[in-house]
This record gives C-alpha cells, structure tokens and sequence, in this order.
C-alpha cells in the first residue's frame, strides 16, 4: 500500500472514530436530557476534570526538586485560580497560567 493512502486511510478512521465518540452521547442520551443524573453530570463533571487534570499536572510536571520546590507549577496554577476568581473569564485565566508556566520553564 502507498504510504499517502496508508495515512489517509489512517487519518479517515481517526477521524471517523473520534465523530463517533463524540456524538453518541448526543444519540443515546437526547430523550433523558431533563434527568436528574444527566443534569448532575452536566453541573459537576467538568469542574471535577478540571480539578483532576490540575492534581495530574502538579504531581507529574512540577519540578519539586528545583530550587524553588514546585514554583513552576504552584504559581501558575495560583495566578489561574485568582485570574478566575478575579475576572471570571476562563480565556484569561489559560492564557496568563500558560504564558507563566511556559515562562518559567524557559527561565
């Protein structure tokens, strides 16, 4: 097989596969939209992901023998978390904590 085709192919499977993925929920679940479960979901699962990917982010990438123990992912989660609190808009708080962090990295 021509590696072009080979990579299409690839790329039209991937492709088809996270569409799926995607749209399942939205097949499956429309009529029980109003349930209280799938509202519960809908309210608390991505502040929970969030919270998760931020413990994932401090206990894997933070440099906790460095010599200001873990600033490089301490600080720039606590400018996110005030920028959030402080403005309430989600953009700014990304963009600021990963400016910092990639900042600090550079250092």
């Amino acid at each position: 097989m021509d590696e072009s085709l080979y990579l299409a192919a690839f790329i039209a499977v991937s492709a088809v596969a996270t569409f799926l993925t995607r749209a399942t929920p939205f097949l499956f679940l429309s009529r029980h939209s109003n349930h209280p479960f799938i509202l519960h979901l809908g309210r608390y699962l991505p502040a929970a992901v969030m919270c998760l990917l931020v413990v994932i982010f401090l206990l894997r990438s933070a440099q906790w023998q460095a010599p200001l123990f873990g600033a490089d992912a301490v600080l720039p989660s606590a400018l996110v978390i005030l920028l959030q609190l402080w403005r309430h808009n989600a953009l700014l708080s990304i963009v600021a904590g990963t400016l910092t962090y990639m900042g600090i990295q550079q250092i």
